[in-house]
Parts: C-alpha cells; structure tokens; sequence
C-alpha cells in the first residue's frame, strides 16, 4: 500500500505532466479556424491545494475534500503579455466561481493564479455567479460583467427551482482586487450582458438579451443594444434589438452576444451563441455577425448558419450538444483565440485570423429562411465555379 508521500508525489507528478501537454492543431478543419486536440483547461487542471487537504493527520487517506465538477465560459483578455481566460469553476456542490489562469502560448500549458477571484458580494448576495465577460475600456477601467442568480422571492412555497437573473458588475485595475459595482437595473431578467470597449456617443455601450424569465426569453427578441451613462451605477431604459431571432434557425429559442466585439477595419466583429430546440434538447452553437464601424447597433453582415458546432467528444458532458463562448483575444498581428466551452465541462481553443473571419463573415451567403433560397445560394456557387 502506498504511503501518505507516494500518494501525493504521484498526484502532484500527474497533475504537471497534464499542464505541461503540449496542445497541437487538428489537421481537420474548413480553412475558417483551427480546433485543437486537447482541451486547455478540465477540472483535473484545477490546482491540487484547492481540492485536497495535504495535511496527514486531517486527511490520512488523502481524499479529495473539494471537488470540481466543470471549467468552462472563460472571459479572456491580453495581459502583461500573457494569454488570461478567467474561467467559471463549477463544484461538486453546483456553485460556482471564478478564477484566473495564465499561459504563454494562448493554447497550452495553463496555470491557475494562487486563489480563486474573491468576488466582493451586494447587499443581496448572490446564490450563483458565471460567465463573466471581461472589457478592458477606454475609461481606463477593466469590468467583469457576469450573470448573478438567486432564488425568485415571489416563487411559491416547496419551489426550489425559479431563479432570477441579473447582470452583476466588478471592475478592475490589476484583476486582483475587484471593486463590485450594483447590479445593471433593467426592466427585464438579463444573463448575456456584455460591455462595448469604447464610448458611444459619450455614453457606456451594452449588448443585452431581455428575457421575461430565467430560462424563456419569452418576448425578448434577441440581442439588445442599450446605454447608460454610469457603470457605477448602470441603469438601461431602452433596450434596441441588433441581432434578432428567426424561425428554423440556428438561433430560433434565443440568442446572445459571446465576449465583446473586436474592432477591425471592416467594422466591429462580433461572436454569438444561437440555440434551437431538438430531440435531444437544446442545441447551441456559435455564429458570427458584423456592425458598422461608426455605428456598432447597425447589422452589415451575418452569414447563415453556425459558425462552430460541437463536434465528437464535445457533444458529451454535464449538459451535451453545447458549444459556448464568452472569451476571446486578438493579437497585433491579427491571431484570434477562441475560448469556448463545450457541453458545459470543459474548456478548448480555436484559432483564426482578423482577415479570415472578415473573409467568412462578408462572403459567405446569408441566410435566405427558405429552402428554395439556400438551393439557390448552392446553385449560385456552382455556377460562379464554373466559369473559372
């Protein structure tokens, strides 16, 4: 039997040889990105003083105290010139929280900063927090906007399940010490707010998505445009949609915008997730669209269908058929790295270009909502190769 020592060398020498895997590119793919072999952050990366006591006389069998369930929907951004996903870490208790991990490569080798975000709560705590976006603004400030869950107070008695949403607030100088600001007032449920990197009209831009519950979007139309004048104490009277639903697509249940849009000189590029219902239950998926670079509300260009759809072992985990994006970084050069979670368990990486993703966005066909019309975008391409 292997003594208290062994155990833990053994933990320890796995753990490392598991962060230290070098990730390649899938040599299959459709020339937009480039999907990697392994995913960049599991629960099994998940730093092992955060999940085992190492003192042997409180832990002589050398259990697992605190388990982790999911590492997935990771904000992202540049920083100090190193790649920073801040991950939502979900445990065995179904709570969960945020933290930091850092890598040179932006592809493999993350490691988690020494602790978990300490999150600063409200005067009405929240139960849950996920899927924070980060922006780093003009104003000199870098936000984290999140979804913040807690139990419906108007459910009745014996229902453990309703839940209300709203869009928590923190911001940041250093992504150490994080300053909480009050909940977004909006005058319906939000779970998908993200916050534009720059000034509109001197005023703070967001990409919403009312809902009129915590789950059905019920008359919420899609992604909405709002302004506020105050992050310190952000409030939307109006909420304008840019990027709707449509009937037997992608994106037919509901919508909402992924990290925030990247400033390119065709305009602003954005990332989304769509969701349809199916037999096996929701569907989600990622697609792209662009706004006008003057003005970022103004649809110019989306292609049809998804972007990126969970493929093989992505179908599979705590909740399946799920790809999700909230993170994603553009390098100098024009390198994008797509953050994105799949089937709510894990976290990869996809890779891309500035050029290729405009490429894609602006040539490739919209979505005509008929049958007839997407013979007619094939016959279309079959007619243009033709004549080369």
């Amino acid at each position: 039997m292997k003594t208290f020592d062994q155990k833990k060398n053994l933990l320890s020498a796995k753990h490392e040889s598991l962060i230290q895997k070098i990730n390649t590119a899938s040599t299959d793919g459709n020339g937009v990105y480039e999907r990697y072999s392994n995913p960049i952050i599991t629960p099994e990366h998940i730093p092992l003083n955060w999940r085992y006591d190492f003192n042997p006389e409180t832990n002589p069998y050398l259990l697992e105290r605190i388990g982790v369930n999911a590492t997935l929907n990771a904000g992202a951004m540049k920083w100090q010139d190193k790649y920073l996903v801040v991950v939502r870490v979900e445990g065995n208790d179904r709570k969960s929280y945020f933290a930091i991990a850092e890598s040179e490569t932006g592809i493999d080798n993350f490691r988690f900063w020494d602790e978990p975000i300490t999150l600063p709560e409200t005067e009405d705590p929240d139960t849950n927090v996920y899927d924070m976006r980060l922006t780093a603004h003009e104003d000199g400030w870098i936000y984290g906007i999140f979804c913040s869950e807690r139990k419906d107070p108007a459910a009745p008695a014996g229902d453990l399940s309703s839940a209300v949403a709203t869009a928590g607030i923190v911001r940041t100088k250093d992504l150490k010490n994080w300053e909480r600001l009050p909940d977004l007032k909006t005058k319906s449920q939000q779970r998908n707010v993200v916050l534009h990197p720059e000034f509109v009209d001197g005023k703070y831009a967001l990409y919403t998505r009312p809902q009129d519950g915590f789950i059905d979007t019920g008359s919420g139309g899609g992604i909405g445009w709002a302004l506020t004048n105050d992050m310190t104490c952000a409030a939307v009277e109006e909420e304008i949609i840019i990027n709707h639903r449509y009937y037997h697509t992608i994106k037919e249940l509901k919508n909402g915008e992924g990290p925030h849009p990247i400033k390119t000189a065709k305009g602003w590029l954005h990332l989304a997730h769509g969701v349809r219902n199916c037999a096996a239950g929701l569907r989600y998926v990622l697609y792209l669209y662009l706004t006008d670079l003057k003005d970022p509300s103004k649809l110019i260009a989306e292609p049809a269908g998804f972007f990126m759809a969970p493929q093989n072992e992505e179908r599979v985990g705590d909740v399946s058929n799920v790809l999700f994006s909230n993170g994603w970084i553009a390098d100098e050069d024009g390198k994008v790295f797509i953050y994105y979670a799949s089937s709510d368990t894990r976290l990869h990486v996809a890779t891309s270009t500035i050029d290729i993703l405009l490429d894609y966005v602006q040539n490739t066909p919209a979505d005509g909502f008929r049958s007839y019309t997407s013979v007619q975008a094939i016959k279309n391409l079959i007619t243009s190769n033709n004549v080369i």
